[in-house]
């Protein structure tokens, strides 16, 4: 069995566990129990900015949406995958309850533009007939299944490896999408801009959680024991 086709069996299998209401035992402090993430559905916002008429968007924007989605669908895939050899509650709470929205809502800007979602950048083939079946860990930009491939050999090692993963993925996200919500209030893309806010949003929530699943076992420093790249006090709480 290749690489890819494991860890996606794996993580399919762990998704199944928890279906079935197996795996919220699975956090060593019970400060994560999924009554602690409710479902994150659209908000109102994002549903209505996807459904407001287009906005004009530059070739470089159009390509942030590319990106984003496989950002975010890397964020997705990586929790599920290391949750299935580490089992840390807070990879699949984030994972299966926020991360699919995020992801969503990448999507349907995606689809409102008609934009390909598989090659990056400058993509030209329409969204509905674009091959969007990818695995766990493909992308269609080689610098995310790179960022993909040393996460999950991060992550897998041990708990806390586990948890400040979490934090190098949302700093990672933050920091893209300051770059990308300039690009899209500069093309006066109000839509965009709707949708790439609610990501950062759940990603400043998600980076404040993996810091205090680091804390609560004992690493005082949290996600900045990382370094100062990923030390973020001034994040909203």
């Amino acid at each position: 069995m290749n690489k890819i086709y494991t860890i996606s069996l794996l993580a399919a299998t762990a998704l199944t566990i928890v279906g079935c209401g197996g795996s919220s035992s699975g956090s060593s402090n019970g400060n994560y129990a999924d009554a602690n993430y409710a479902m994150e559905n659209l908000p109102n916002s994002v549903t209505d900015a996807i459904a407001a008429p287009k906005s004009t968007l530059s070739q470089p924007l159009k390509d942030s949406i590319t990106y984003m989605y496989n950002e975010e669908k890397l964020a997705k895939d990586i929790y599920l995958d290391v949750y299935a050899i580490q089992n840390v509650q807070q990879l699949n709470n984030i994972a299966s309850k926020s991360e699919v929205k995020h992801e969503e809502a990448v999507d349907k800007i995606a689809k409102k533009y008609n934009l390909d979602l598989t090659t990056y950048p400058n993509t030209d083939i329409p969204y509905e007939i674009a091959i969007k079946g990818y695995n766990s860990g493909e992308y269609s930009v080689p610098k995310i299944t790179s960022l993909y491939n040393t996460l999950y050999e991060k992550g897998i090692q041990s708990k806390k490896d586990a948890l400040e993963v979490g934090c190098i993925v949302e700093v990672t996200d933050i920091n893209d999408l300051n770059t990308y919500i300039s690009q899209s209030i500069a093309s006066n893309a109000d839509d965009v801009t709707t949708v790439f806010n609610f990501l950062r949003d759940g990603s400043y929530k998600h980076y404040w959680a993996f810091d205090k699943g680091l804390k609560n076992m004992g690493v005082s420093d949290g996600c900045c024991t990382l370094g100062a790249d990923y030390c973020h006090n001034e994040y909203p709480q």
